[in-house]
């Protein structure tokens, strides 16, 4: 993983959020509610709309959008697993400042590590299940 230099100052609460093969390092800090995603803005990263409205979503749900600032350092994964991975940190770094924001987050999903992944290829096949044409003759 690279190491993208930290922007905010001060304490800050961190967590691992993970989907596929995505790694999201994040911290949470104090602060107005800027999200920075390898250093850069959040609108600058994600382009669409709904990806811009998941980052905020465990924030959202406890009504915690103006209170925190969040850095991540993301790698692997395509854009969508990296974000269900910061989703997930971020909802672990919350766990971590306050335990009494577990249930709430619980009980929407946000803590659950997601396991589904890519299923490995078999021989004989052209991927995971899709087998070659079926020729009679």
């Amino acid at each position: 993983m690279e190491n993208t230099a930290v922007q905010f100052k001060g304490r800050y609460n961190g967590a691992v959020g993970r989907r596929k093969e995505a790694v999201a390092r994040v911290r949470i800090y104090a602060g107005s509610g800027k999200v920075l995603i390898n250093g850069k803005d959040y609108t600058v990263y994600y382009t669409n709309e709904t990806q811009r409205e998941a980052i905020y979503a465990p924030l959202k749900l406890l009504g915690l959008e103006k209170k925190f600032d969040v850095s991540a350092v993301v790698s692997g994964g395509g854009k969508n697993g990296q974000l269900d991975a910061i989703c997930h940190g971020i909802s672990r770094a919350l766990v971590e400042s306050d335990e009494g924001y577990r249930t709430t987050l619980k009980k929407s999903g946000f803590l659950t590590r997601d396991p589904r992944a890519k299923e490995r290829k078999k021989c004989g096949l052209k991927r995971a299940r899709k087998a070659p044409q079926f020729s009679k003759r």
